[in-house]
């Protein structure tokens, strides 16, 4: 166990450049020394391959640069969520000591996260293939389960939590995950028939409507948004023809703005962004993002300094969710908003590269399952951005990796340890090694 979260937190021996330089040398799949472990002649138990594999996480490498981004944004997302969130709950209980309360529950939350990651990444991937549909039916329920009294929890207005004891579980993040796994699958075995409308398309629209219909009566636009995109992208990679992909790009397009045009709150929060500092408008719907904005201008190049900053307290709402980003562009300015873009860059960067090798190897579900990953964060962090930018309307997703949120970096990270593990096959079979 120890060797296995060794390797996976990036000790391991071996350079990515190199690997990639052996694996042209010697060529896949080629016998490259007599020392090198057989497969063996019998087909080994799913325990026994996890542990032969966690044995071979020492020698076979790892993306250092890969993780090291992971983990600065987990780090500094524990920092900025201290404190963005250490004036909420005395604002709202000054007689509670209770500064603490989210730097506790998202250092548990990143916890459990990093043992499911370890654990996720011990599981070879045929097997998150096989287990592809079962986990999207398990989805399904669970966002079904979210209208049953004494299950489902309701806040905020919204039925979007699963109640586990002390804690609760928002289905819309797992099926974000679920969604990629099952699109990658369906278009591996529908290979041939995804130019096809009525046999490629349908069947997979089909199910994505009940998808779509479940999320919509909690209600979570949001959520939606980058499901629907991200199953989209990730068929679109798969082979779908694009007169296809862009005839229900645009149907999607209207779908969504008629959300929004029929729904008065929406309609809104969506016009008031285009003039914020209105007097309409300005302690209205756009209350969240003028002072989101007034905060990242007030950091100017290199911030107030960690804990200085003044939009928290009482005048950001929920300053350690939806607008951590505009706390960090207050306390640490540009420069500190340029290293957070530039390290999703680097992440989202890594994830199209390994699924691009992993297509490269005929791992065709491995590589669309990295590139789908990709496209999550990618389109996850963007709209985060712009929205606190003032670039897109107020939404409300969190920011990938640096979000107050359990579900969401339970999901983030088991994401991207399949991710690390897909890089961990493409470099076995850079050296040789079969599966």
């Amino acid at each position: 166990m120890l060797t296995a979260l060794t390797g996976f937190l990036g000790f391991g021996r071996g350079d990515g450049d190199a690997d990639r330089r052996a694996g042209g040398r010697r060529g896949v799949g080629r016998d490259a020394g007599a020392g090198r472990r057989r497969t063996p002649a019998y087909k080994p138990s799913l325990l026994r391959s996890l542990s032969r594999d966690a044995l071979d996480t020492g020698v076979q490498g790892f993306d250092a640069g890969l993780l090291w981004c992971i983990a600065i944004l987990l780090l500094l997302g524990l920092v900025m969520v201290y404190s963005a969130s250490i004036a909420v709950l005395e604002r709202r209980n000054p007689a509670a000591d209770a500064s603490t309360y989210y730097l506790v529950r998202h250092s548990i939350s990143m916890c459990i996260a990093i043992g499911a990651s370890v654990i996720a990444f011990a599981v070879p991937v045929k097997h998150w293939q096989r287990a592809a549909l079962p986990l999207f039916l398990l989805g399904i329920v669970l966002l079904a389960l979210v209208f049953v009294p004494g299950i489902g929890r309701r806040a905020g207005g919204a039925d979007r939590w699963v109640s586990l004891g002390p804690m609760s579980l928002q289905p819309t993040e797992l099926m974000k995950l679920f969604v990629i796994l099952y699109v990658a699958d369906y278009a591996t075995r529908k290979q041939e028939m995804m130019h096809q409308f009525r046999r490629g398309f349908i069947p997979m629209a089909a199910a994505l409507a009940v998808v779509g219909i479940l999320i919509m009566r909690e209600p979570d636009l949001g959520a939606l948004m980058v499901i629907v995109s991200v199953a989209m992208g990730v068929l679109f990679l798969g082979g779908m023809s694009p007169k296809l992909f862009f005839g229900m790009g645009a149907t999607l397009a209207g779908v969504f703005m008629m959300f929004i045009l029929f729904v008065p709150f929406r309609r809104q929060r969506f016009f008031a962004y285009l003039e914020p500092f209105a007097s309409k408008n300005a302690e209205g719907s756009s209350y969240q993002l003028t002072h989101s904005l007034m905060a990242i201008g007030k950091g100017e190049w290199f911030g107030v300094g960690l804990g200085g900053g003044v939009a928290k307290l009482n005048y950001l709402p929920e300053p350690h969710t939806d607008f951590l980003f505009a706390i960090i562009g207050e306390e640490l300015g540009m420069a500190g908003m340029l290293v957070v873009i530039g390290l999703f860059f680097w992440i989202i960067r890594r994830c199209f590269e390994i699924g691009r090798q992993a297509i490269s190897f005929e791992l065709f579900f491995n590589g669309l399952v990295a590139q789908g990953i990709g496209l999550w964060i990618g389109i996850q962090a963007f709209i985060n951005l712009g929205v606190n930018l003032g670039l897109l309307p107020t939404k409300g997703l969190t920011l990938p990796l640096m979000s107050f949120g359990g579900s969401a970096i339970l999901m983030t990270c088991t994401a991207l340890a399949i991710v690390v593990r897909i890089d961990f096959e493409n470099r076995r079979l850079m050296r040789g090694t079969v599966l």
